[in-house]
C-alpha cells in the first residue's frame, strides 16, 4: 500500500465523457429510464408474487427466492461491475447491462416453472449490477460541476427512490388488468427506448492509455462477503436473528469483508482504492444513503401492509395512495434542493432532510385499526418525500464528486452498494421489530379478532418509531461527517461545450 492509496480522491472533476452540452439532458433521460428499470424490479414482483405462485405451482417455502435471487445477485456483484465499467468502458457496460436485463426479463415473463423464474431473476440481478454503476458513472461525467449537476442528480435520485413506490403501482395494475408476466415484460418495453437513446446520444467510450487491472483476490472476497451478508439479512425474515444459519451467514460476511479490506491495502491495483473512501463528504454521503434507504424501505413495506391489510385498499389503490411521496420527492430533489445547495452547506441540508424524515415517519405512528388516509397516511408521505428529496439528491452528488476518472465506476458502485445493503438491513431489522412487537402485544391481551388487528398495527407503529430513530441517527452521522461550506461543484457554472478550456467530448455514436 502506498501513501497515495490513503489520500482523498482528487477533487478536480474528470472531463465529461458523454455527449456535448446541448445533449446532456437527453443523456439524463436515457440514464433515468435505465435507473427506472433497475429499481422497479426490486418491488414490481411483490404484489404479483401470489398470482405467479398459483400459476406456476410453487410452494410458500420457495416463494421468497423469487425476490431474494434478484437482490443477492445485484448486491454481491456491484463493486466488481463498477471496476469493470472503469476497465471496459462505461457506455459499453451500460448497453450490455440494458440488453441483458431486457433479455432476462423476457425469459422470466415466459417462465414455465419455478426454476426458470428464479434463474431469470438471478440473471436480472446480475445485469442490474452492470447497469446501475455504469449509469451513475456516466451521469457523474456528464454533469461534473455547477447547478445543473445538482438538478440532474436530483432528478436521477428521485427516479431511483421513487421507483420502489412506482413498482407497487405497476405491479398491482399489471397483475390486475393484464398478467403477472407483464411485471417482467414491462422491462423490455422500457429498455428499448433507453437502448436506442444510448446508441444515438451517449458518446463512445474514450480509450485510456492504462486500464486498471482486475484485482482477483479482492473480487472474490468482496463478492462472497456481500453475497453472504445480503443472504444473511434475507434469512432473518424466515428464521430470526438468533438462528444458527443467520449468525453463520452474517459472521462469514463480516469476516470476508474484513479480508477484502486487508487485501485492498496490499495489492498494487485494488478493486476499491482506499483513497475513494478517505474523503469526509463522500463517506458522509454514503452513510446518509445507507441509513436513509434502510428506514425508507421499511416504512414503505409496512405502510403498504397497513393500507392494504388494515384499510382494505386494493393492490392498485394502494399503489396510487403512495404516489404523493415520490411526487414530493421529485419536486424537492429537482427544484428546491438545487437552489438550497447553492446557498446552504450539505452539512445543513442532509441532516435537515433526515430530521424531516424522522418527523414524517413519527406521524405514521398515530395510525389505528380504523385509519383515515387524509389524516393518518398522507401527511407522512408528503413530509417524508420532502425529506428524502433533500437527502438523496445531495448525498448522491457529493458521494460521486471529485472521483478520479479511473475510479468513477467503482465510486458509483459504492453508492448502489450502500443503498442495496442499507435496504436489506433496514427491512430485516424493522421486520423483526414489527413481528416481535406484534406477537408480544397479542400474548398479553385477550385473544380475539380485534386484538389480532391491534397487535398487527402495534407492530407497524413500533417499527415506525424505530425507523424514525434511524433517521435521527442519520442526522447525527451526516452532521458530524459532512464538511461545512457550500462545495464549489454545486455553485460553479457548468462547463460549456463552446468553452475552449473544456476538453472536447468524443463524437456521439450513431
Amino acid at each position: 500500500m502506498t501513501a497515495h492509496d490513503l489520500e482523498p480522491a482528487p477533487t478536480s472533476a474528470a472531463p465529461p465523457a458523454a455527449s456535448p452540452a446541448d445533449r446532456r439532458w437527453w443523456v439524463l433521460a436515457v440514464l433515468g429510464l435505465a435507473q427506472l428499470v433497475v429499481v422497479l424490479d426490486a418491488t414490481v414482483m411483490n404484489i404479483a408474487l401470489p398470482t405467479a405462485q398459483r400459476d406456476l405451482g410453487f410452494t410458500d417455502a420457495q416463494r421468497p427466492w423469487v425476490l431474494t435471487a434478484y437482490t443477492l445477485a445485484f448486491g454481491s456483484l456491484l463493486l466488481l461491475s463498477g471496476r469493470l465499467a472503469d476497465r471496459l468502458g462505461r457506455r459499453r457496460l451500460f448497453m450490455t447491462g440494458l440488453i441483458g436485463f431486457a433479455a432476462a426479463s423476457a425469459v422470466g415473463g415466459a417462465s414455465t416453472g419455478f426454476t426458470m423464474l428464479v434463474a431469470s431473476r438471478a440473471v436480472q440481478g446480475g445485469f442490474a449490477a452492470l447497469l446501475a454503476p455504469a449509469a451513475l458513472s456516466l451521469l457523474t461525467l456528464t454533469f461534473p460541476d455547477g447547478p445543473e449537476r445538482a438538478r440532474a442528480f436530483g432528478v436521477f435520485g428521485a427516479v431511483g427512490v421513487s421507483g420502489s413506490t412506482l413498482g407497487l403501482v405497476l405491479g398491482g395494475a399489471l397483475t390486475e388488468y393484464l398478467s403477472w408476466r407483464w411485471t417482467m415484460y414491462i422491462n423490455v418495453v422500457i429498455a428499448i427506448p433507453a437502448l436506442i437513446g444510448a446508441l444515438s446520444i451517449i458518446a463512445r467510450d474514450t480509450r485510456t492509455a492504462v486500464r486498471p487491472r482486475l484485482d482477483l483476490a479482492g473480487t472474490l472476497t468482496v463478492c462472497a462477503g456481500l453475497f453472504t451478508l445480503v443472504y444473511g439479512f434475507s434469512n432473518v425474515a424466515d428464521h430470526g436473528w438468533s438462528a444458527p444459519s443467520t449468525l453463520a451467514l452474517l459472521a462469514a460476511g463480516v469476516v470476508l469483508l474484513a479480508a477484502f479490506v486487508a487485501v485492498e491495502t496490499r495489492v498494487p491495483a485494488p478493486l476499491l482504492p482506499l483513497r475513494v473512501l478517505a474523503d469526509r463528504n463522500r463517506a458522509g454521503g454514503l452513510l446518509g444513503m445507507f441509513v436513509g434507504i434502510g428506514a425508507l424501505l421499511g416504512v414503505i413495506l409496512f405502510g403498504a401492509y397497513y393500507v392494504q391489510g388494515t384499510m382494505h385498499y386494493s393492490a392498485v389503490k394502494t399503489g396510487l395512495a403512495f404516489l404523493p411521496q415520490p411526487f414530493a420527492l421529485l419536486v424537492t430533489a429537482a427544484v428546491i434542493g438545487p437552489r438550497l445547495n447553492r446557498r446552504v452547506s450539505p452539512k445543513v441540508t442532509v441532516p435537515v432532510g433526515m430530521l424531516l424524515g424522522a418527523v414524517g415517519v413519527a406521524l405514521f405512528t398515530r395510525v389505528g385499526v380504523h385509519g383515515d388516509y387524509a389524516t393518518d397516511v398522507l401527511p407522512t408521505l408528503v413530509v417524508l418525500g420532502v425529506g428524502l428529496g433533500l437527502i438523496f439528491a445531495t448525498s448522491t452528488s457529493i458521494a460521486t464528486h471529485g472521483l478520479a476518472r479511473e475510479d468513477t465506476g467503482v465510486g458509483s458502485a459504492l453508492v448502489s452498494t450502500s443503498q442495496q445493503i442499507g435496504g436489506s438491513i433496514g427491512v430485516a431489522v424493522l421486520n423483526t421489530i414489527a413481528t416481535t412487537a406484534g406477537v408480544h402485544y397479542f400474548r398479553h391481551h385477550t385473544p380475539g379478532a380485534l386484538t389480532l388487528a391491534r397487535a398487527t398495527v402495534h407492530g407497524y407503529t413500533t417499527a415506525f418509531w424505530w425507523a424514525s430513530g434511524f433517521f435521527l441517527l442519520g442526522a447525527v452521522i451526516t452532521a458530524v461527517l459532512l464538511r461545512p461550506g457550500v462545495p464549489e461543484h454545486l455553485t460553479a457554472s457548468a462547463p460549456s461545450a463552446d468553452d475552449e478550456t473544456t476538453p472536447k467530448a468524443a463524437a456521439p455514436a450513431h
